[in-house]
Parts: C-alpha cells; sequence; structure tokens
C-alpha cells in the first residue's frame, strides 16, 4: 500500500492506494498540524477505522505547500508509520518537464495534478483548474510540458477577504446563485464570488488557445474542493477529484 498526502492551505487531503485501486480517502486541518505525536496517532487511526494495516505499507508520498508542517509531518510518519515519506520536488523522476522560470517556484500540488493528467491523457494538450483555496490553471502540453499557471483567490478566500475587510458585507455559503444579479446581498455575494470563478476559467481557456495557437481546445480538467460547483457549466471534460492523490502516487513509483 502507498499512502499520499496532499498538505494544503486550509486541509490535509489523504489517500491510500493498493496498486491503482484508492482504498480510502481522509482530511485533516492543516492548521491543526501541532505535533507529530498528534498527527501521528491521527494516521494510526484512520487506518485502524477503514480496517487496514499501516504496517502493509510500503512508500509515503507527500505534496506540501505549508513549510511550517514539513518537519511535523516526516517525523510523524518516521515515528508513526516506520516510513521516512519522499516529498515531491521539481528535480525529481517524473513523465514532465517544467518550463517556467524558476522550477522551484512551481507548487508540489499543481505538479502532481499535471504528473497525473498526463498519465491519464497522454500527448494531449491539457490546462487543470484547481479550485481550493486559491483557483489555479496550469497548462501542459502535448510534448509533457508543464508551461505555467495562473493563480487567483479561490470561493472561500474571495468570501472571507469580503467578509474581513468591508463594513457590512457578511460570510456567506458558497453555493451556486440562482441569479447572476441578487436580489438580497447574500445572493450577490454568492454570485459575484461564482461568476468570478467561471469568468476567469473561460477567459482562461480562451486566452491560452489563442496565446499558444492551439488548433483545438485541450483537455480541461477539474479538482479541488469548488469543482462539483462548475459540473453544470461546460466548462470541464472531467472533475477529478483524486487527481493531486494520484500524482503523488505515480511520484513515488517512479522514486
Amino acid at each position: 500500500m502507498k499512502l499520499c498526502l496532499d498538505v494544503g492551505n486550509s486541509q490535509l487531503c489523504g489517500g491510500v492506494f493498493k496498486d491503482n485501486n484508492l482504498l480510502f480517502q481522509f482530511r485533516y486541518d492543516s492548521k491543526q498540524i501541532n505535533s507529530s505525536d498528534q498527527f501521528g496517532i491521527f494516521l494510526r487511526t484512520v487506518f485502524r477505522e477503514n480496517n487496514h494495516n499501516y504496517a502493509q505499507l510500503s512508500k509515503i508520498g507527500i505534496a506540501s505547500v505549508v513549510p511550517s508542517v514539513d518537519y511535523t509531518v516526516r517525523a510523524a510518519c518516521i515515528k508513526y508509520l516506520n516510513i521516512s515519506p519522499i516529498f515531491l520536488q521539481s528535480h525529481l523522476n517524473m513523465n514532465i518537464s517544467i518550463k517556467t522560470h524558476n522550477s522551484q517556484e512551481v507548487g508540489s500540488d499543481l505538479i502532481a495534478g499535471a504528473i497525473a493528467a498526463c498519465s491519464l491523457y497522454p500527448n494531449k494538450d491539457i490546462i487543470i483548474f484547481d479550485l481550493g483555496t486559491a483557483t489555479t490553471a496550469s497548462y501542459i502540453s502535448h510534448k509533457h510540458e508543464y508551461l505555467g499557471v495562473s493563480i487567483t483567490p479561490g470561493c472561500r478566500l474571495m468570501a472571507t477577504t469580503l467578509q474581513n475587510d468591508t463594513a457590512k458585507l457578511f460570510g456567506v455559503d458558497i453555493l451556486i446563485p440562482e441569479m447572476a444579479i441578487g436580489k438580497n446581498t447574500k445572493l450577490s455575494i454568492q454570485s459575484g464570488i461564482y461568476y468570478a470563478q467561471l469568468g476567469f476559467m473561460r477567459q482562461i481557456i480562451i486566452q491560452t488557445i489563442a496565446e499558444y495557437s492551439l488548433s483545438t481546445t485541450p483537455i480541461i480538467i477539474g479538482t479541488g474542493g469548488f469543482a462539483h460547483l462548475f459540473a453544470s457549466q461546460n466548462i470541464f471534460h472531467y472533475i477529478i477529484s483524486e487527481l493531486v492523490l494520484l500524482g503523488i502516487k505515480n511520484m513515488i513509483e517512479q522514486n
């Protein structure tokens, strides 16, 4: 079995694979990763509650965008699971080449998503929209070249900023709005957030096709916690919630 951990700014997402089968997934509040003992006990508990033995693990892979918790997570894996994890980094063996100005600036979660996408759809131009704390749009060419990313605040971050930095606006649930022009403050905020994200994605697709002179529309993949909100908008060819975990699995199999 292989344990894959995607450490994001808001949540840590984990998955355990056996061969190519995802046995179970779990989540943990990234801000609550305080000690290796606390997190290590949590990991053991997750295995027990899902009726699997952590002693059968062969590898652990981690994609982290929160450097402050990396030591804690690594220590928990070593102490409680008896495995030293592999952190995804740009210099490792992988099925993509990173063609940005500074490959070390590219988030490991973005790299993992690109690795998985190229494995699933080889020799295709691909745009990945990852809708999490931030919303990112990564473009990978049919030559498996990671050419860059566009980054904008995600749905929850937009809502939090409006709540915290304005005098009269308040927090709302992130939902598909009933109408584009809201009839009250709550509906208006929900609409603004939703259509800002939708407009961003549509424009990125248009601009990418134009800038790279693509003759056909790339494969469009949606992932991340808010991707499902846009399932009815004909933006995505595929929504793959476990895309980053799949990429981490592929990475540790190659290293």
